[in-house]
């Protein structure tokens, strides 16, 4: 989403310094991994029969309804330390089953009183999850909209999700926006290092017919920052410094956040950054001269709301579940959400 800043900025001449106020905007783009946000009704042809009424979750309409309304309070509320009373402009989720979902999650009281709307295009994947696009129309509309498929190799024999690519205009800008679940580590690294490869490639290819277009690459990677899977076959950089204009590279602010001790999910007392959001040289003030004429990243933040984590018990401070142990907690996910923001100069 968007808001408007006064940003005093110090520009050293000799031995003076001169303040001069400018006028910016602030746009958050976020992602969060929804958890299984499953209807009540079977889809033909998909195995969804744990999220049915009579199957192991035992998934009745009131705890759908429950999952909706938790859900909804979560994406209304990123974005919202910098952002109050707007939140993102755009949302990438994943785990969410098909389009009747997410017009009910759209429905839901904070969502739709901002009008978010959502792209999404159901996918190959056997228990019916994709990837899907929550836009708020103020500040962002999709132009063009496809489904990179994941290519099946020896690693990933069975279908898959692909790779959801959204394209249109932010703060004046035109931005590509791929919204990724990779292969999960039942799968062997080589299955998700294939995937970073896919993207890099759609990625270049973008690049090449439109060398302006800022992408923005994000979803739960099922890997962490330093795996190879982002680092090598993506090409997502720890340091800006380590990426230019014409190397191919991405960064990655995660990196750095991982590394200082803070993640997404919890496993086995630590923690993994699975859910990152990466980014093409030309989204980055590479040169430092503060020239935010164009998109430009400023801050990356985990969203840590008290609310999504448990308050108590073994498992206190980690993310509030929607079932664990066999047993419906009403939680959130297994995961938190994510956001970055970029400036504009008005």
């Amino acid at each position: 989403m968007h808001k408007t800043l006064f940003l005093s900025c110090l520009f050293f001449l000799a031995a003076n310094v001169v303040a001069q106020e400018r006028k910016l905007s602030l746009y958050g783009i976020g992602f969060y991994n929804l958890e299984n946000l499953f209807d009540t009704e079977h889809d033909e042809g998909k195995n969804d029969y744990e999220y049915l009424p009579d199957g192991g979750n035992h998934w009745s309409q009131m705890k759908y309804e429950h999952k909706l309304k938790n859900m909804a309070r979560a994406l209304a509320d990123m974005g919202t330390e910098r952002l109050k009373g707007v939140g993102c402009a755009i949302i990438g989720v994943s785990e969410v089953e098909n389009a009747h979902s997410l017009t009910d999650l759209c429905a839901q009281e904070p969502l739709a009183a901002r009008n978010m709307q959502f792209v999404h295009i159901e996918g190959p994947d056997l228990r019916g999850v994709d990837c899907a696009l929550l836009y708020n129309p103020r500040f962002f509309y999709p132009t063009k909209v496809w489904l990179q498929p994941y290519v099946l190799n020896e690693h990933i024999t069975r279908p898959t999700r692909g790779f959801l690519t959204v394209q249109g205009t932010l703060g004046g800008d035109s931005i590509t926006v791929i919204v990724c679940h990779w292969p999960s580590r039942f799968s062997p690294s080589p299955a998700r290092e294939a995937a970073g490869k896919m993207v890099r490639a759609e990625k270049d290819s973008i690049l090449r017919v439109n060398p302006y277009m800022k992408v923005i690459v994000m979803g739960d990677m099922n890997d962490d920052p330093f795996d190879a899977s982002m680092a090598k076959s993506l090409g997502a950089r720890r340091k800006i410094t380590d990426v230019t204009i014409d190397n191919g590279q991405m960064f990655n602010p995660w990196w750095q956040i991982l590394l200082d001790g803070k993640g997404t999910l919890s496993y086995q007392g630590g923690w993994n950054l699975f859910d990152q959001i990466v980014m093409t040289p030309n989204c980055l003030d590479l040169n430092g001269k503060k020239d935010y004429r164009h998109l430009t990243f400023f801050e990356a933040k985990i969203q840590r709301f008290p609310y999504l984590l448990q308050s108590e018990g073994a498992y206190k401070g980690t993310p509030k579940r929607t079932h664990a142990g066999g047993v419906w907690l009403d939680g959130y996910s297994d995961h938190l959400p994510v956001v970055t923001y970029f400036v504009r100069e008005l």
